[in-house]
C-alpha cells in the first residue's frame, strides 16, 4: 500500500511496515491474518494490546512453534470440522481442520489463544490426480470465540485476499521486479495496478460465468492478459474466483471483518 515517507521508509520490508500501517486504522475487534513472515511476538503483541485477534501462519521462520504445534497434532484422530467445496474449476478440495488449546501455558507466543492444523486436499477431476498440503497456525481467539469452523473461514479469508489481490499483482503485473522506486511512482503504480485489477475481476468473473453456463465440454480457450511493455507475452489471469470474504463470514457465522497481509 502507499505509504508517505522518504524512500528509505518506502523500501521498509512487511514486518517494518506492519504497525505503521495499522496505526492508522481502527482495528478494535477485527480479524487480522498474515503469512509466516508476519508471525513475530512483537506483532502479536502489539494486535492484542489495541483489541484486535491475530490469525498467523506457522513455517520455518518459527522453528520451536512450528515443531511444537506439528508434534501437538502428529497423531490426530478425526478432524474438527470438514469442508468440501463445489467441484468448481475441475477439482474438488476438501479441507479439514484440527484445532486445540493444550500448548497455550507452554509456548513462548504472548497471548495465545489456541493452535491449529489444517489440511487441504485436492482431487483434479479431468487426472485424477491428487494434492495434499498442510498448514500450521495459531490464534489469539480463544475456542470459545472462535470455533474450528470459523478459523477455517478466517483462515479462506485471507486466502481470498492473496488470490484476488497480492497474486494477481505478483504475476500478472511482475510488481516485485518493478524498477519504479523512487519518489511518488511506486504509489503512482501501485494505484494504477489495483485500480486494473479492480476493472478486470468482474469482466473475468462475468465471463467464467458465461463459460460454464454455455461452453461444450471441452477445454475452455485461455483468456490473454497483456503486460507492461517489458514482457509482452500473453498470459492466462492467475485469478482464482471464490466467493467473497462477506459470504464467507456469513456462512460461518461471523460478524468481524478480517485484514490480511501477505506478499
Amino acid at each position: 500500500m502507499p505509504v508517505n515517507g522518504g524512500d528509505e521508509l518506502k523500501q521498509t520490508n512487511e514486518i517494518g511496515m506492519f504497525i505503521p500501517l495499522l496505526d492508522a486504522i481502527d482495528i478494535q475487534g477485527k480479524d487480522i491474518t498474515a503469512d509466516a513472515l508476519l508471525t513475530q511476538r512483537k506483532l502479536a503483541t502489539y494486535l492484542v494490546e489495541r483489541k484486535a485477534h491475530y490469525h498467523f501462519t506457522v513455517k520455518g521462520n518459527q522453528p520451536t512453534l512450528q515443531a511444537d504445534i506439528a508434534l501437538l497434532f502428529q497423531d490426530r484422530k478425526g478432524a474438527d470440522f470438514v469442508a468440501v467445496s463445489p467441484p468448481d474449476h475441475g477439482r474438488i478440495e476438501t479441507r479439514r481442520i484440527w484445532c486445540s488449546n493444550a500448548l497455550n501455558a507452554y509456548l513462548d507466543f504472548p497471548y495465545v489463544g489456541q493452535v491449529f492444523l489444517i489440511e487441504r486436499e485436492v482431487l483434479h477431476k479431468k487426472s485424477g490426480k491428487r494434492t495434499h498440503e498442510i498448514a500450521l497456525g495459531i490464534t489469539s481467539r480463544p475456542p470459545e470465540q472462535a470455533s474450528p469452523q470459523q478459523i477455517l473461514a478466517i483462515n479462506r479469508g485471507h486466502w481470498s485476499i492473496e488470490n484476488r489481490c497480492h497474486y494477481v499483482i505478483d504475476w500478472n503485473y511482475d510488481e516485485d521486479r518493478s524498477r519504479i522506486r523512487t519518489g511518488y511512482g511506486p504509489e503512482n503504480m501501485s494505484r494504477l495496478r489495483r485500480f486494473a485489477v479492480g476493472i478486470l475481476q468482474p469482466l473475468l468473473r462475468r465471463q467464467n460465468q458465461h463459460f460454464r453456463k454455455n461452453a461444450p465440454p471441452q477445454p475452455q480457450h485461455p483468456i490473454g492478459l497483456r503486460l507492461p511493455a517489458h514482457d509482452q507475452k500473453f498470459y492466462r489471469p492467475r485469478i482464482t474466483l471464490i466467493p467473497a470474504r462477506e459470504q464467507i463470514y456469513r456462512e460461518a457465522g461471523m460478524g468481524q471483518a478480517s485484514i490480511g497481509f501477505g506478499r
